[in-house]
C-alpha cells in the first residue's frame, strides 16, 4: 500500500510502505479522506511523536469503507462507510483502527467530508460537555474561532443553549464565526477578549488553544466557577498562574488531550466515541450542527496541505482526499 512518509517537515512523500492487516479488535478501513490536524504539523517537525505502539504515519482521523475485520470484531462488517477517531496511521490507502474508536457516517454527511469529524467531534464533545458540564445560558468563549475545532465548538454550544464568545485574526473570520452562531467575536489582534467577555458577565467556560500566551489573560475572563480547559499550547508551555485569582473565583485549569487515552475504559477514546455517536451524531444528521470543510487536498500535496493549515488562511477543516 501508499502512504505519506515525512521526509522532512517540509517535504512529506506518498511512497509504498509495507502492507497492514487488521488485528484482534481491530478494522481495517479502505481511506476515502484524511483530516489534517495541528498534530500532525508538529510530528511532521519531530515535536510530538506518536503514542507506544501506534503508526508512525501521520494522521489522526480518517473516513472510508471497512476493507475487513479483524477476530474478536462483532459490531462492524466489510462494506460499511465508516469514520474513525485515530492514535495515528491515516495519511494512508489503508489503516487499521481499534474498533471502539470507529464511527458511523452521520446521516447526510458526505463521505470525505465525514472524515473532518472525528477529531473536532471528539474533541469538543469531550472538553464542554463531558469535562466542563457547559450547559444552558452559559457563556463559552473559544480561541481560534474559525478554526476546525472552533468552528464545531459553536455549533454545539449553541445546540445546547449556550452563548459563545470567540476570538480570530481577521474580520473575515470573525463575520464566519458570527454566522455559525458566535454572539460575541473579538479580533486579537486589535481588541481585548478580556474586556468583551467581562462586559458579558464572564465565561463559565473558555476552550482554549493558546496556552501559557493567554492564561493570565484567561483567568481574567473567566466567571465565578468558572472552567479554563487548555487543548493546545501554540502560545508556550510555561506560563505564570496568579493562584489569587483562581481562588477568588473558585476557578479550574484543566488541561486534556485525546490521542494519549487508553482505547477502552473511563476517560478512553472509545468511551469518548460513544458518547459522540449517541449525542452529537443525531445533531449533525439533523442538519443542526454541520461538518465545516475549508479546504480538500489531494494526499499527493500533503505537504501543501500543512502549509495551508500552518498560513491560518483556512477557516475549518482541510482534508486530504485519496
Amino acid at each position: 500500500m501508499r502512504a505519506i512518509v515525512a521526509e522532512s517537515p517540509e517535504v512529506l512523500t506518498w511512497r509504498e510502505v509495507p502492507d497492514i492487516a487488521p488485528a484482534p479488535g481491530e478494522v481495517l478501513i479502505r481511506v476515502a479522506a484524511a483530516g489534517v490536524n495541528r498534530a500532525d504539523l508538529l510530528q511532521a517537525a519531530g515535536l510530538y511523536p506518536p503514542p507506544p505502539g501506534a503508526s508512525q504515519t501521520l494522521g489522526l482521523e480518517v473516513s472510508g469503507v471497512i476493507e475487513a475485520v479483524g477476530d474478536e470484531v462483532s459490531e462492524w462488517t466489510t462494506g460499511q462507510q465508516v469514520c474513525a477517531l485515530l492514535a495515528g496511521g491515516g495519511y494512508a490507502e489503508y489503516v487499521a483502527v481499534p474498533a471502539p474508536q470507529v464511527l458511523p457516517i452521520p446521516d447526510g454527511v458526505d463521505l470525505v467530508d465525514a472524515a473532518g469529524l472525528p477529531e473536532v467531534a471528539c474533541t469538543v464533545w469531550s472538553n464542554l460537555v463531558l469535562t466542563a458540564g457547559l450547559s444552558e445560558g452559559q457563556l463559552l468563549l473559544v480561541h481560534g474561532g474559525a478554526s476546525g475545532v472552533g468552528s464545531h465548538a459553536i455549533q454545539v454550544a449553541r445546540q445546547l443553549g449556550a452563548w459563545v464568545a470567540v476570538t480570530a485574526g481577521s474580520e473575515a473570520k470573525l463575520a464566519f464565526c458570527r454566522e455559525l452562531g458566535a454572539e460575541i467575536a473579538v479580533n486579537y489582534h486589535d481588541d481585548d477578549f478580556v474586556a468583551a467577555v467581562r462586559d458579558a458577565g464572564g465565561a463559565d467556560v473558555i476552550l482554549d488553544i493558546m496556552g501559557a500566551a493567554y492564561l493570565d489573560r484567561n483567568i481574567d475572563a473567566l466567571a465565578t466557577d468558572g472552567k479554563l480547559v487548555v487543548i493546545g499550547m501554540q502560545g508556550g508551555v510555561k506560563g505564570e498562574l496568579n493562584l489569587g485569582k483562581l481562588i477568588s473565583k473558585r476557578a479550574r485549569v484543566i488541561g486534556t488531550a485525546l490521542r494519549g487515552r487508553p482505547v477502552e475504559g473511563p476517560q478512553s477514546k472509545g468511551a469518548v466515541v460513544a458518547a459522540v455517536t449517541t449525542a452529537l451524531w443525531p445533531m449533525i444528521g439533523s442538519g443542526r450542527i454541520k461538518p465545516v470543510i475549508g479546504a480538500r487536498v489531494p494526499v499527493t500535496q500533503a505537504g501543501d496541505a500543512h502549509r495551508l493549515l500552518a498560513s491560518g488562511e483556512v477557516s475549518g477543516k482541510v482534508v486530504l482526499t485519496l
